[in-house]
């Protein structure tokens, strides 16, 4: 039998502009959708770490960031 000792998952997310709205405000919206999803991690008890967060010239955000996977235990992931 098996059991998962420690589960995490490493993406890469693309906030991206819209593009059918002036350029200062689709950086506003990006940001704010930035802080949202952080805010959301936490309200939500997701243990993570962010590897990368990077502003491109365009105002787009990427982040790199490690998740806890399905609430299961993170193990050493994190560190």
């Amino acid at each position: 039998m098996k059991r998962v000792k420690a589960a995490c998952i490493c993406q890469t997310l693309h906030f991206m502009l819209k593009d059918d709205v002036v350029h200062n405000y689709a950086v506003k919206l990006v940001n704010e959708e930035v802080e949202k999803y952080k805010a959301t991690l936490e309200r939500s008890r997701i243990e993570y770490k962010i590897v990368s967060e990077e502003t491109q010239s365009d105002g787009s955000v990427i982040m790199q960031i490690i998740k806890q996977y399905n609430s299961k235990p993170v193990g050493n992931y994190l560190d």
